[in-house]
């Protein structure tokens, strides 16, 4: 089982970003969940999601602790204690920032290697394709490129069902954002 925990700010879709990882691994064949952590959450508070991927039935419903991917849609936040606890020596951090891999490397006070960590500049994207701050779905560009647990197809299709109310021409511009970002090489 593989389990992702996504850091953002309230207002930034995370809930959002963990339901369509999840929805993306069920049409991929996979078991999955999604759920976030509710409390006194207003917009702009740091939260976390969670999701769940498997191909096996999923029974537990706790907290994800020991995350195998971390999500950071808000790179203020990749100082926070709890943005890394329960890091391990193979966790990946997803992290949506203009920064060098160098530069987050320094900021996670090299508790992780450089290699565990890749990133593309999701709000940059979302503002210049979508119109507006939200890089929820950008970040997910990463995740699917960079895991191979979701795919693309499988992405745009969960990204279709849940934004459908919200029209075509915010569905083509994500999927177009999170194109961007899945094709985003930052050279060395």
């Amino acid at each position: 089982m593989i389990k992702i925990r996504i850091h953002g700010r309230g207002g930034q879709g995370v809930v959002t970003a963990a339901e369509l990882i999840a929805l993306a691994a069920f049409y991929d064949g996979l078991k999955s969940q999604a759920f976030p952590v509710f409390g006194v959450e207003r917009t702009g508070a740091p939260i976390q999601s969670f999701a769940r991927i498997s191909k096996e039935k999923i029974l537990s419903k706790e907290q994800i602790y020991q995350p195998d991917i971390i999500i950071v849609q808000d790179p203020t936040l990749l100082g926070a204690k709890e943005t890394l606890s329960g890091f391990k020596d193979n966790t990946i951090l997803i992290v949506n920032s203009e920064k060098t891999i160098d530069d987050i490397y320094q900021i996670t006070n090299e508790k992780i290697k450089k290699e565990q960590i890749y990133k593309a500049p999701a709000t940059k994207i979302a503002l210049e394709i979508i119109g507006q701050n939200i890089a929820n779905t950008v970040t997910l560009g990463i995740f699917s490129r960079h895991t191979k647990l979701i795919s693309l197809k499988s992405l745009f299709k969960a990204i279709n069902e849940k934004f459908k109310d919200k029209g075509e021409k915010i569905i083509n511009k994500n999927c177009q954002a999170i194109k961007l970002a899945y094709h985003y090489y930052e050279k060395k």
